[in-house]
């Protein structure tokens, strides 16, 4: 497929504009096939960084970040505008007790005493766009250096598991939150698929005329809130697990639901306790290098 990318480009050239040395002309349209490795890390409910509940940026907590990886195919077209496929890969996680060094200062208590985690295996595919503005400019010589923005749309998977006596156990089957109990209408059931919204920015290096190396910050708004299977304000009544689940899985369901840590300290749980926030959608992002292979440029007629 590439090569026939690679061939559809190079017969549908109008003009050449620029070389890229002084043995190959820069065509019209050119196909990079990468792969790449970096972390990923999120932004959910859990963990965080010492203090209230921050938006964005602002709650990243850099040790819960983890292995990532990823494989693209795409095109470039006249060195300003590019398209690509993109396969990522990777396992996100949050654990509230990470504020263990903070679990004295009142306004991190809070989340410290909830004594929440998870972990959760990302499978996304995307299609993306990229823009490298200072290609905007002709030269003689093409620049090796090409900053970029991009953005698109994909589709990922997650399926949210929280660690209890030596292993790992699936959330979204316990309904943790009354997910679908009748006296909870508006907690719906979760899909374990989402849409993702990829926002990056980068830099592109052309090592030679056939590869290319990249650094890249990805973000990803997502359209789910239970990344972590945590989003609704309040704990639910725990009888009900009774009622809709079966009896392995309410008992597990009680134990796992609410796992409030502060009576260890001195502090009792209220009715009511905050124990996650709806209105703000989970994230994820990347931060990885790539490497790329070049094909579609035309050797240069002396």
């Amino acid at each position: 497929m590439c090569f026939a990318f690679a061939l559809f480009c190079q017969t549908n050239i109008l003009a050449q504009k620029r070389f890229y040395n002084s043995s190959f002309e820069e065509n019209n349209c050119i196909v990079e096939v990468s792969a790449g490795a970096g972390t990923i890390n999120c932004l959910t409910d859990l963990g965080g960084r010492k203090g209230p509940g921050k938006k964005f940026l602002k709650d990243i907590n850099w040790d819960n970040s983890q292995a990532s990886g990823n494989f693209s195919f795409g095109v470039i077209i006249k060195d300003v505008f590019a398209a690509r496929l993109e396969a990522s890969f990777g396992t996100i996680k949050a654990y509230d007790s990470i504020l263990v060094n903070h679990k004295n200062d009142a306004r991190t208590m809070g989340r410290y005493f909830r004594n929440l985690n998870f972990r959760s295996r990302i499978q996304e595919f995307s299609l993306q766009v990229e823009f490298h503005p200072i290609m905007l400019f002709d030269a003689d010589d093409m620049p090796r250096l090409s900053p970029y923005v991009g953005a698109g749309i994909g589709r990922f998977s997650f399926d949210p598991e929280t660690y209890y006596n030596g292993r790992w156990i699936r959330l979204q089957p316990l309904k943790t939150e009354g997910q679908g109990f009748a006296e909870y209408p508006g907690r719906q059931p979760y899909k374990l698929q989402a849409f993702s919204y990829p926002l990056s920015i980068g830099l592109r290096y052309e090592v030679s005329n056939m590869f290319a190396a990249r650094f890249e910050i990805s973000h990803r708004f997502t359209s789910t809130d239970h990344l972590d299977d945590v989003s609704n304000e309040v704990y639910i009544n725990p009888d009900l697990f009774a009622k809709y689940l079966k009896p392995g899985e309410s008992a597990m369901a009680e134990k796992l639901y609410n796992r409030y840590r502060g009576a260890e300290f001195g502090y009792q749980q209220s009715y009511g306790d905050i124990r996650g926030q709806s209105f703000n959608k989970d994230g994820f992002f990347t931060i990885c290098l790539k490497a790329g292979l070049t094909l579609g440029r035309l050797l240069r007629q002396h």
